[in-house]
């Protein structure tokens, strides 16, 4: 992949690599921050602007053991692509039914025994407007247990680096667009996911959190809405792209009329899977999260369309030429749901796949494993 070329600034003061594996202690670390010259009380990266965020490659050997959580999922096994094609060689993952990372007892053993030293969080319980509807109190807990687990024993292990995937619908339902990560917690959140937001917007205030007060390197990372190989395909629990090619090619085989949810009128960002999973390797190399104001990024393509235009191009990859009806009685979501990426950008991470052929591979995955 080519990488925008990064500005060469002068690069933060850092703690040395013998001072790294005390995160867990806040006492030892706080005298050892004292002794660099920072200045006590003043969270690292504080203030910065968001136009002076500058690019610091992190030595990362192919041999560091590194956990991924939610190895299955769409968003897990995207990277999990990614890592292998990055050449690194010392993996460690799970299944749910290896282990239940809702449980804190067995996720506290299972640091104990893997000793991992970086972190990824993919795991998550997802789902679509209507799953997050009828399941609020699912959505919220088990989110809840899931990221409260990982992260807080990460950092009771002394793992170094951390990242923490959320998602767009952190943000306030009425925010000004495109949505710029400063944005959080300026408004109320879409109430048809507003238990999914809270979970995910208290992950990012605990990556947050261990950063300011024990100078963690654990950053959180908002992709936009994902598809592509490994979605899910449930109408009852998907996302509206992956819902979208099921309903068109069910329509197409057994020639009946296609009925969506909503106007239509609402707009959304679309990246392709396997893109988040080069955007998590490209940040584990090259981000730290003090570089970056509240250890945040947004992780998109920067460009939007409306739930009708995507339905059209969907309807053209799968080929389906029949009538299309919209029950405007549904609810529709959030309006508009377009990431700024320009903080990402910045650093040199650029996406690489189209939409359309996005679609293309996505519905070419759906009729080998699904169809």
């Amino acid at each position: 992949m080519v990488l925008l070329a990064a500005r060469q600034v002068d690069a933060p003061i850092r703690l040395p690599a013998e001072v790294g594996h005390l995160v867990g202690d806040r006492d030892r670390v706080r005298g050892q921050r004292i002794e660099l010259g920072e200045a006590a009380g003043t969270p690292r990266g504080a203030g910065r602007r968001a136009d002076t965020i500058h690019r610091v490659d992190t030595i990362l050997q192919r041999s560091t053991r590194i956990y991924l959580a939610g190895h299955t999922g769409l968003v897990g096994s995207a990277i999990l692509r990614a890592l292998h094609e990055a050449g690194y060689e010392n993996l460690v993952v799970r299944d749910v039914s290896e282990l239940d990372l809702t449980d804190q007892h067995a996720t506290r053993r299972f640091f104990a025994q893997e000793k991992p030293e970086v972190v990824i969080v993919a795991a998550a319980k997802v789902g679509g407007i209507l799953a997050n509807w009828e399941q609020p109190w699912e959505f919220i807990f088990e989110n809840l247990q899931i990221e409260t687990n990982i992260i807080g024993e990460a950092h009771a292990a002394g793992v170094s680096k951390l990242v923490f995937l959320g998602s767009s619908c952190i943000y306030p339902r009425e925010a000004p667009q495109p949505l710029r990560e400063d944005y959080l917690l300026t408004g109320p959140l879409e109430e048809t996911n507003r238990p999914y937001a809270i979970a995910k917007i208290a992950g990012i205030e605990l990556c947050r959190s261990l950063d300011r007060e024990y100078g963690a390197d654990y950053l959180s990372l908002m992709p936009t809405n994902l598809y592509g190989p490994g979605d899910n395909y449930d109408l009852q629990t998907s996302h509206v792209l992956p819902a979208l090619i099921r309903k068109f090619h069910e329509g197409k085989t057994a020639d009946r009329p296609v009925r969506l949810w909503g106007s239509g009128a609402p707009r959304r960002e679309f990246l392709y899977v396997d893109d988040v999973g080069r955007a998590v390797v490209f940040c584990l190399e090259h981000v730290h999260a003090a570089d970056v104001p509240d250890g945040m990024l947004n992780v998109g393509c920067g460009e939007d369309l409306s739930i009708r235009e995507l339905a059209a191009l969907v309807q053209r990859v799968v080929g389906y030429d029949g009538p299309v009806e919209w029950d405007s009685s549904k609810p529709d979501g959030t309006p508009r749901k377009l990431m700024d990426v320009s903080r990402l950008r910045g650093l040199g991470w650029a996406p690489t796949v189209l939409l359309e052929d996005g679609i293309a591979c996505a519905y070419e995955w759906y009729l080998e494993n699904r169809a």
